[in-house]
């Protein structure tokens, strides 16, 4: 059973959707939500409330946390410190501000400063798989001062996967932006290796020898999965690697891989389209066709 009455979902894209959904569960919450794109009519966060009639709309961050117990961060990376700022006008004091973001160690301590300074308790959060199909009891760990404090209502939320990493801030964003440098990393790969093999005539031999390194059962499925994230969320993406490019730099190593995933991610997102081909070989010519339409 968990004290909290009152919880925001600052953003509400895939991770704040996913959790309206969940924390309605609790029947005993009041849900409140803020994103940027409320006010286009037609945006994904817009058009999604319209199906979370529980979720009760603010016309700003700082009247969407007023009176709230927890605040749930899951904007873009870009975004992490001015949410957290936005909300500083009506954060109540003693507020838990649990920061889902896809952020640098450096970036998190900043915003743990500013909400800290504001009265708020701070918890840094690094979600260490796709919101789906886990969805709230996704593997989350948690870091900071507080951390240990919040785990026992992080848990009565539903956030069964939720583990605590380090008393020390900055433990749990290095652990994900090391393992972004990889996954993220790998999507990339995948697509430039996957659209030039497919020229060749090639692509199915070179999935097809994946498995010898990394055993899966269908590695043709699972490379267009990986593409496709790329193509709905590589700006987002893009973002998160800059952070892991800035999580690389502040360890006193050039960023190499990072910023080379960074370009090839914010690429990806123009050819949105080829998302309808639910076939790895047609959807790489989409791309493919797509890309050669570009002006010069």
């Amino acid at each position: 059973m968990t004290a909290l009455r009152q919880v925001c979902l600052l953003g509400m894209g895939e991770v704040g959707q996913t959790l309206a959904v969940d924390l309605q569960a609790r029947t005993e919450l009041l849900i409140t939500a803020y994103d940027l794109l409320f006010d286009e009519a037609d945006s994904k966060p817009s058009r999604a409330l319209r199906d979370l009639p529980h979720v009760m709309a603010a016309g700003s961050a700082a009247v969407a946390v007023q009176n709230c117990d927890l605040i749930i961060s899951a904007v873009t990376a870009a975004q992490d410190l001015p949410a957290a700022e936005s909300v500083l006008a009506g954060l109540r004091p003693g507020a838990w501000f649990l920061d889902l973001n896809s952020v640098s160690p450096s970036t998190k301590t900043r915003v743990a400063g500013v909400v800290g300074r504001a009265g708020g308790r701070y918890v840094e959060a690094a979600v260490m798989s796709p919101i789906a199909p886990r969805r709230i009891a996704s593997p989350i760990l948690i870091g900071g001062p507080d951390a240990g404090i919040f785990l026992p209502e992080g848990l009565a939320l539903g956030f069964t996967g939720m583990r605590l990493c380090s008393a020390e801030l900055g433990a749990a964003a290095a652990t994900k932006m090391c393992r972004s440098v990889i996954v993220k990393g790998m999507e990339a790969l995948l697509s430039e290796a996957l659209l030039a093999a497919r020229h060749y005539g090639v692509e199915e031999a070179v999935v097809d020898s994946l498995s010898d390194l990394f055993p899966r059962p269908d590695w043709q499925q699972h490379a267009r999965y990986m593409i496709s994230r790329t193509l709905e969320h590589g700006t987002r993406r893009a973002e998160e690697m800059e952070e892991a490019a800035r999580t690389v730099v502040d360890a006193g190593l050039a960023p190499h891989m990072s910023e080379a995933t960074v370009a090839r991610q914010a690429w990806a997102p123009q050819f949105a389209a080829a998302l309808e081909n639910e076939k790895l070989g047609p959807m790489l010519d989409a791309i493919r066709k797509l890309a050669a339409d570009l002006p010069d």
